[in-house]
């Protein structure tokens, strides 16, 4: 079986980009090295990291394969390596063309025009979702159009010709079998957050949604309590939507902030019931699927990447149209787990998303990685 030397370019290693890149490189049949940048300064990573491997990596054309993130403008790379830049493929984590903006700031079109000529530059695009490609290609045709004159509305089709999904891969502490929650009811849920603390995660919809779901269940009379698992990472300063719930949840809250080891973040992936997610940005939802896989219902929005990875049997319990749903589907699940009616539906979600380990998943892409090398050869 033939092995490919790959060079692995990740500009931006940290978070998902690291867990993807790790994961991909352990589980991988071909022989793969990675140069890497920290995870900070995205902008000048895409504008800049392609100026520093260019000088760092010597021998460039020694690999059958150049594999590399959207952090980096692959079209600059491949003009200051010529001849000796290898076939390309470039993995889109995100798009800079559909990706939501905070409140006030207005998008800079540089970053846009460099996920359009590193697509350009490619042999091919991976996106980690149908949803994610749809978004970067419902929004190209507006962007260029941007432009006063001399529009290349042509560059649409060229890359999307050359575009590909295939899921990421996840490193699940579950290797043989899906978990199963106990028969038991439980007692006291516990309702899960591991999501980054940023604005595109909308974490104000999903505290004011639990606000909203204790106050209906005392209103009726109802005692059902919930304790909460508050993980995710925190690169800023701390927003105010966390600080208001860590004065009101009090001991409630079970775990606060980022673990740091990851033993520590799958345990509580493990001890928690319900899994939440209110984003507005999301091409694949990795933690959302690591959660799901340790046994957790999920509760997820109809928009992005959702409807898409949950199997449409399960849309009725597990996705909500809008806040006030999420709120009824919340008040519903915590009342099925506390009287042991909604524990169904966890470990067939759970074993359904075992397809997503990287020991299943790597196979697809060095399947792909040979394709694109032998298409390279042949040319």
């Amino acid at each position: 079986m033939e092995k490919l030397r790959i060079l692995f370019i990740e500009p931006f290693f940290g978070g998902s980009h690291r867990d993807f890149a790790e994961g991909l490189i352990k589980n991988s049949r071909h022989q793969i090295e990675l140069f890497s940048l920290p995870s900070r300064f995205w902008k000048w990573r895409m504008r800049g990291a392609a100026l520093h491997f260019s000088e760092i990596i010597k021998n460039p054309g020694d690999y059958d394969l150049l594999f590399t993130s959207d952090m980096m403008s692959l079209s600059d790379l491949k003009m200051l390596w010529g001849r000796d830049c290898p076939p390309s493929v470039v993995y889109f984590h995100e798009n800079q063309l559909s990706y939501p903006l905070p409140e006030g700031e207005k998008m800079d079109y540089q970053f846009g025009f460099t996920d359009i000529t590193t697509g350009l530059a490619a042999d091919r695009l991976i996106f980690n979702s149908h949803f994610h490609m749809n978004s970067f290609f419902t929004e190209m045709p507006g962007f260029i159009k941007r432009m006063p004159e001399y529009k290349p509305l042509w560059a649409v089709e060229r890359i999307r010709a050359k575009s590909v999904v295939i899921y990421p891969g996840c490193s699940f502490p579950f290797r043989q079998a899906a978990p199963v929650k106990p028969s038991a009811k439980v007692v006291v849920p516990v309702i899960l957050w591991n999501h980054r603390w940023e604005f595109d995660k909308q974490p104000e919809v999903f505290f004011e949604a639990l606000a909203e779901a204790d106050r209906a269940l005392k209103k009726r009379g109802i005692r059902v309590p919930f304790n909460l698992a508050i993980l995710g990472e925190n690169f800023q300063t701390r927003p105010k939507a966390f600080l208001k719930a860590e004065k009101r949840y009090g001991s409630r809250i079970l775990q606060y902030g980022y673990c740091k080891n990851k033993a520590d973040y799958t345990g509580w992936l493990s001890k928690a019931d319900i899994t939440v997610s209110t984003a507005i940005q999301e091409n694949f939802g990795i933690a959302t699927v690591e959660a799901i896989r340790a046994g957790c219902i999920p509760l997820l929005p109809d928009r992005l990447s959702y409807p898409e990875l949950i199997p449409e049997k399960f849309h009725k319990d597990t996705i909500y149209s809008s806040d006030d749903e999420l709120v009824t589907k919340l008040i519903e699940t915590l009342q099925g787990l506390h009287d042991n009616k909604s524990a169904g539906i966890q470990p067939e979600l759970a074993e359904y998303f075992s397809s997503c380990s990287w020991e299943k998943k790597a196979a697809e892409y060095d399947e792909m990685f040979l394709s694109v090398r032998e298409s390279a050869v042949r040319r």
